[in-house]
Formats: C-alpha cells, sequence, structure tokens
C-alpha cells in the first residue's frame, strides 16, 4: 500500500501538490487516505481496495493499470462517489465524499465530475446531440435556451457534430465514444474520470481517443484513466499500477512502497 501521514508532501506513494500562487501547497484535487473498500460474500470478505492513500494535483493526467481483478474500476468507482469507502476517507473536488447523501453525491457529481464508461452508456432512444444535453438538463446549471448549442459545440470539439442528429446506433463505436467524452463535458466538470475507454475500440481508433484525452488534459483538466492500454505512458503525466487492491508502482509521481 501507499502510506503517508495525512498531507505529507513527497511521502511515498504521494506527488507533492503544485504551490498555490501565494507559495503555500495547493489541495490536491483528489486525496486518499487509508481506504480499503470490502464486499461481503458468504465465505469471507473480499478487498477490492486495500489501504490505499493516494494524492493527485489538479491537472495531471493519471492511468491506473493492472490485471483484470486488481480492483481498478472500484478504485475508480470510489473517485467517483459511485461506491463508499469500507473505511478511510475520499476528498475529490473539495467534498468529503464520505459526508454526503446519496442525493448530495449525485449532485457533487452533477457538477464535478464528467464519467466515461467502456460501453458508452448513450441512451438509444435519444440522438446524439440529446445524449449530451442529458447532464445539463439533470444539473440545471446552464440556461436551457444555451443546452443545444453548448452540446452541438462540444460535438464540434470531439470531431462527431456532423453526427448531432443521429441515433447512437447508427454511429461507429469510435464515433460514439467521442459522444460520450462530449457527454462527460455537458457541464464543464473538473474532473474526468475514463474506465477502459478504449475497451471496445480497435487499435487505431483507440488511439484516437487517448489523443482526445491527452488534448483535454492540455487544457488543465484533471483526468484518471482506468486502462489496459500498453502505450498511455507516452501521454500521461503519471501511471499508478494496481495488484490485489493495493498501489504497487506510482511512475511520475514518488515511488510507492508496498507493505
Amino acid at each position: 500500500m501507499t502510506g503517508r501521514p495525512a498531507g505529507a508532501p513527497g511521502a511515498p506513494g504521494v506527488r507533492p501538490a503544485e504551490a498555490a500562487a501565494d507559495g503555500t501547497a495547493a489541495e490536491p484535487v483528489i486525496r486518499l487516505d487509508d481506504v480499503v473498500k470490502a464486499y461481503p460474500l458468504g465465505a469471507g470478505d473480499v478487498v477490492a481496495v486495500d489501504h490505499v492513500s493516494l494524492d493527485i494535483a489538479a491537472g495531471e493526467f493519471v492511468a491506473v493499470v493492472g490485471r483484470s481483478g486488481s480492483g481498478k474500476t472500484t478504485f475508480l468507482n470510489l473517485l467517483a462517489g459511485i461506491d463508499r469507502p469500507t473505511s478511510g476517507t475520499v476528498r475529490a473536488a473539495g467534498a468529503d465524499l464520505g459526508s454526503l447523501s446519496e442525493s448530495g453525491l449525485a449532485a457533487w457529481r452533477g457538477d464535478n465530475v464528467g464519467l466515461v464508461f467502456q460501453f458508452f452508456q448513450l441512451l438509444p432512444t435519444l440522438t446524439v446531440v440529446e445524449n449530451v444535453m442529458l447532464p445539463m438538463d439533470f444539473a440545471a446549471r446552464i440556461p436551457p435556451g444555451r443546452r443545444r448549442d453548448r452540446a452541438l459545440a462540444l460535438l464540434e470539439r470531439v470531431g462527431i457534430a456532423d453526427q448531432a442528429d443521429k441515433l447512437p446506433a447508427m454511429l461507429s463505436g469510435g464515433q460514439q465514444q467521442r459522444a460520450a467524452i462530449a457527454r462527460a463535458l455537458a457541464n464543464d466538470p473538473p474532473l474526468l474520470l475514463a474506465d477502459e475507454p478504449t475497451g471496445n475500440l480497435d487499435s487505431a481508433t483507440a488511439a484516437a481517443v487517448l489523443d482526445l484525452f491527452a488534448r483535454l488534459n492540455a487544457e488543465g483538466r484533471t483526468i484518471v484513466v482506468v486502462t489496459h492500454e500498453r502505450d498511455i505512458r507516452s501521454l500521461v503525466s503519471r501511471e499508478v499500477t494496481l495488484v490485489d487492491g493495493r498501489i504497487v508502482a506510482d511512475r511520475g509521481g514518488a515511488p510507492a512502497t508496498t507493505s
């Protein structure tokens, strides 16, 4: 596991936060302190995330890698507030996720997190532009009269504006994933979390999608991607490796320790 006293920059497995304008250390956009996630089964608990402590600074592009069953998706779900930790604390985008109610978590996600999934999760009965507008309708941060224009601008940004009025089934896999990324950006969230976003794509399309993530990160957005892609190191600023729910390597951050 990665171990550190809370708030100790430079401790094992932790990348020191960028300095704020006044010279003090900036608060990490994501902080996990001794987080455990266990699922009770008849034969005993299955520990998916095992005493993980980790800081992620604003603007980092982090890949979380590891074999199937290593805890990657559970880790991402904890960052998104989809799963709650069994113990430990998860702070992200200024909130202690464990202290929020379910409705509070939903509101926090709408304002702060864009989610991208392997199988796109586009609603089949809505057009592409309507799918991108949907998070705006839920969060209600953007006036109704501006939502379609914003959705079209996001589709233009990801290169599929000409597909706006088609149903998802009419698009290729790569186009559907681009639509899903546009949807994740609908409310301009500071965090973009992606679970195997290229896992259902051919290699050329996967490379194009990862390049899109890199461009979004270059604009200052914090991105955490769970992936099996071997070429991800050339794009990300940091690679965190999980084995059996523990961080065993942290390339780009300070060296991790195991215990």
